[in-house]
């Protein structure tokens, strides 16, 4: 026989078979309530109704025939029946719901919606009698009846159900009445009711339903709890009377609550003073209020004097100088004093409240007094950090656990109080007086404290302006933080702070200065990754969102080395869809401001081919996610150029999901496009419709197709001259187009500086790299013709004009449905007749398409004769410099050409 296993073997097998029995019990839990709610068949049919019955019918039939669940449902939903019919839910449901009032039926919420729906057009003599039940039971009710019957009197109020003369003899009273209830919770829910009720209520209404009340509840022979509630109705009616009323009849029970002999009922009304002294001006709140506030500063009990120190910093704007250098001045040393020594307490509202503090004392600061408040900030900076016992957690007492809990809510203050100091000590000194501090805040050992000065780097940076430089290494820090929160918190302003970063802090966009801080580049690809590897996919997704700044920050290579590719990964590899979109449009962002044509062009036919044509039907999904930002960013041209035919090429894809997701993108497709200039794509996007109508099997897709093609057919088309229904919209993607314009010609001029003997001209180019970062204003003379084009002589005119009808009537002379991409390689891959014929079509002006005027610069000649991509891109024929007619390009467009066809021959 075995021996009997030991305890700890025993209790090991289930902690690593089964988990913990606590898990056990939970799994337990979670599994009691699915096996409670199965129904036996002949419970269902009992539930089951007709579905042909109306709202009133089913209603009337439920409550007389149905189970008690039904009738619970039907009594709830009666504020839909009564907006819905209420004549008829008054005539046949009501009686059947008072039948079953004494059924137990009513849970809260089933009170409470019967209450809400009767009132809105109820007859007075009929709503009388329905609030006077709900009046009983509320008297009886518990917990969970009066917390719903508080909030859903609020919401009668704020949606105007009842008017306020019937609210104030009705709802109000039941209000009152429960103000007191026995359980703290029902009370203050009742209470805030109240206070929200007091805003919208006459004046003479609450002089006598809750100001004259109110004189007898404040009185010391009545309970705390009803003592309590007076001082914030005080606080609250303060502001809904005149200075004489307020002066004669309620300041004299603030005085006597400020003076009451429980410390709950004197810090309550002291925390009301605030409101109080807004209610009343200035000069009662010197007279009357801040001798008050005095008093209660040096009250025996500790949170008395919390509630007076952070009223009096909240009233600071209300004290004229010499209140505040006489009487508050001193009060607010004597706390400081205090805190350290004898009343730690109030430690944690005195480093909330000293920024607040200091800018509200500052013009009374003698330079020893400034500089002890400076160095009484600091002190708070680093509490706590000096002890370190080397114990862990457990081991260390609770009462030291407890102070260094304190200790961190004062630091983590302290980081929050950050910018208010800097004002205090002036930017210019902060290198002096507050780095070491804003140094040491960036490192503490506590998440919290870190996130706070995380939250605050963007305003810290603002602040420093041309001083930025100096806390260059604290964001790196921050980036490289081991916490996500903390990440988190920063990233929310990182463009703003990368931008004061690039700039120096000044507001004129300079030349780039983060070259001088190579560690930046690395610390955000660890951030990504680091938040790649965590499951929070939401840091994740919002800091792709922020990369889309770069452009503006670092150089186009540098972008293209080290984030570019990583956006293809994440698009291609990442599980989570949101994350795949931000990576996505952050990718078409630096695809937006590449300043190189070859990297533009290899990243584009990574687009189509690793996702567009990618095996994985999630890719093409994601394509087309892709296309869809590319509409959003890009000119109409760029996109008709490359990204129009692999587009429509998936209506033949496969998979249903892709073809659906198609149909609803083909609207925005279509909006690209421009007549008469776009006449032929016009016509193959049409083709494609067409063939997915008639041949479309999935009946999902197809009813998508149908409501499409409809939506298709409203539309209006954008023509190539402005149009006033189309103004807007033409105006920025001429803009658009401009921009792509200008980059590729600072391409050139960089170029230009790289090539020995050619001086350039800085000035023009610092103006071109300006102009893509803040686009300027268009002119106010708009030219007809299309961006690119060089329209200037009537001959140039004609010849454009013979371009394109040359162009047009090559292209209808093509197959609608040739493929598109690396020709080579899909001549290789297909057998069939009539792919080659299209194929061989398309070969002669696959090429040509590259140099399309919408994208080359204006100084053609400044091109490298032997420029040409090593993969041909798909493209469509836009433009006007796409003309197979060697007279109408240009003489300087044919060698380049031939070059490339001989290429292509001498590599089948």
């Amino acid at each position: 026989m075995h021996p009997p296993p030991s305890a700890a073997a025993m209790d090991f097998s289930q902690n690593s078979l089964f988990g913990y029995t606590e898990d056990l019990q939970e799994l337990t839990i979670i599994e009691r309530p699915v096996r409670r709610s199965l129904k036996t068949p002949e419970e269902i049919e009992r539930l089951t109704v007709d579905e042909d019955l109306g709202d009133i019918e089913r209603a009337v039939y439920l409550l007389s025939a149905g189970q008690d669940i039904q009738g619970t449902s039907v009594i709830a939903n009666l504020p839909f029946l009564m907006r819905q019919n209420p004549a008829e839910t008054l005539r046949r449901v009501l009686p059947k719901v008072r039948a079953h009032a004494d059924a137990h039926l009513f849970t809260p919420r089933v009170w409470i919606s019967l209450c809400l729906s009767r009132g809105v057009t109820v007859a007075e003599n009929t709503y009388r009698k329905l609030f006077l039940i709900l009046q009983e039971v509320l008297h009886v009710a518990g917990v969970e009846m009066q917390l719903t019957a508080a909030v859903s009197f609020l919401t009668i109020l704020q949606e105007e159900s009842v008017s306020i003369h019937t609210y104030a003899h009705s709802f109000l009273q039941i209000i009152l009445l429960h103000l007191e209830h026995r359980d703290a919770g029902v009370s203050n829910a009742w209470l805030e009711t109240l206070l929200s009720v007091i805003e919208v209520l006459p004046k003479e209404t609450l002089r006598h339903e809750i100001l004259n009340p109110l004189v007898s509840k404040a009185q010391l022979s009545q309970t705390v709890q009803s003592r309590l509630v007076s001082c914030k109705i005080l606080g609250k009616l303060t502001n809904k009377f005149d200075a004489h009323t307020i002066k004669r009849e309620i300041l004299p029970l603030v005085k006597s609550l400020c003076q009451d002999v429980e410390y709950e009922v004197r810090s309550c009304m002291c925390r009301q003073l605030e409101n109080i002294a807004q209610g009343i001006g200035t000069d009662l709140t010197k007279s009357v209020v801040l001798p008050e506030l005095i008093e209660l500063s040096r009250d025996e009990g500790c949170s008395v004097r919390l509630a007076a120190f952070e009223t009096l910093v909240n009233l600071l704007d209300v004290f004229d100088t010499d209140d505040r250098s006489q009487t508050i001045l001193p009060l607010v040393k004597s706390f400081c004093e205090k805190s350290f020594k004898a009343d730690e307490s109030i430690l944690i509202s005195l480093s909330f409240h000293l920024g607040k503090l200091c800018h509200g004392l500052y013009g009374i600061f003698t330079p020893d007094q400034h500089l002890r408040f400076l160095e009484f900030y600091k002190k708070l900076c680093t509490l706590g950090l000096q002890q370190e016992n080397g114990l862990n957690e457990n081991q260390i007492p609770p009462q030291i656990l407890e102070q260094e809990k304190k200790y961190i809510s004062v630091r983590k203050n302290c980081a929050y109080n950050l910018p208010a100091m800097i004002v205090f000590v002036d930017p210019k000194n902060f290198q002096l007086e507050l780095y070491s501090t804003f140094f040491c805040l960036c490192h503490d050992p506590e998440v919290p404290v870190r996130y706070t000065i995380a939250i605050c780097f963007y305003e810290v940076s603002k602040l420093l302006n041309s001083g930025v430089y100096l806390i260059h290494k604290e964001l790196i820090t921050l980036l490289q933080d081991e916490s996500l929160e903390v990440l988190d918190a920063l990233i929310d302003h990182l463009p703003e702070i990368l931008e004061l970063m690039s700039t120096g802090g000044e507001s004129s966009i300079q030349e780039n200065k983060l070259p001088s801080l190579p560690d930046l580049i690395p610390a955000l690809t660890a951030a990504e990754q680091r938040a790649a590897a965590s499951l929070k996919w939401r840091t994740h997704e919002k800091l792709l969102q922020k990369y889309a700044c770069l452009p503006h920050i670092i150089s186009s290579d540098q972008i293209y080395y080290r984030f570019l590719q990583r956006m293809f990964t994440i698009m291609m590899t990442n599980k989570v869809l949101p994350v795949q979109k931000a990576a996505s449009r952050t990718l078409c962002i630096f695809l937006r401001y590449n300043r190189k044509q070859e990297q533009r062009l290899e990243v584009i036919q990574k687009l189509i081919e690793q996702l567009g044509q990618g095996k994985s039907y999630w890719n093409r999904l994601r394509f087309l996610d892709t296309c869809e930002f590319i509409i959003e960013l890009f000119s109409k041209s760029f996109f008709c150029k490359y990204f129009f035919l692999p587009v429509i090429e998936l209506t033949h894809d496969p998979v249903a999901n892709v073809r659906m997701k198609l149909c609803y993108l083909l609207p925005k497709v279509k909006s690209t496009l421009k007549i008469p200039e776009d006449k032929h794509l016009l016509q193959q996007l049409e083709m494609c419709v067409r063939k997915l109508l008639c041949q479309e099997k999935d009946k999902d897709v197809l009813a998508i197709v149908k409501r499409t093609v409809l939506e298709l057919d409203r539309m209006e088309m954008s023509m190539d001259a402005f149009q006033n229904k189309f103004y807007e919209k033409d105006l920025l993607d001429q803009e658009k187009e401009r921009e792509e314009l200008l980059l590729l010609e600072m391409e050139q001029l960089e170029k230009e500086k790289q090539q020995d003997g050619r001086p350039v001209n800085e000035k023009t180019f610092e103006k071109k790299r300006r102009d893509i970062k803040t686009p300027t204003a268009l002119p106010k003379s708009i030219p007809t013709a299309v961006p690119g084009t060089s329209s200037s002589t009537p001959s140039a005119s004609k010849e454009i004009k013979k371009s394109k009808l040359i162009r047009s009537q090559s292209i209808n002379n093509q197959a609608f449905h040739a493929k598109y991409g690396n020709l080579d390689k899909c001549a290789s891959k297909t057998s069939t007749a009539a792919y080659t014929s299209s194929a061989s079509a398309l070969a002669k002006t696959s090429m040509i398409s590259l140099t399309d005027d919408s994208f080359r610069t204006r100084n053609a000649s400044s091109l490298p004769p032997s420029f040409s991509p090593n993969t041909p891109l798909p493209s469509t024929s836009r433009g006007t410099g796409n003309s197979v007619d060697p007279k109408s390009s240009g003489g300087k467009d044919p060698p380049p050409r031939k070059a490339t066809l001989k290429s292509r021959k001498s590599n089948p």
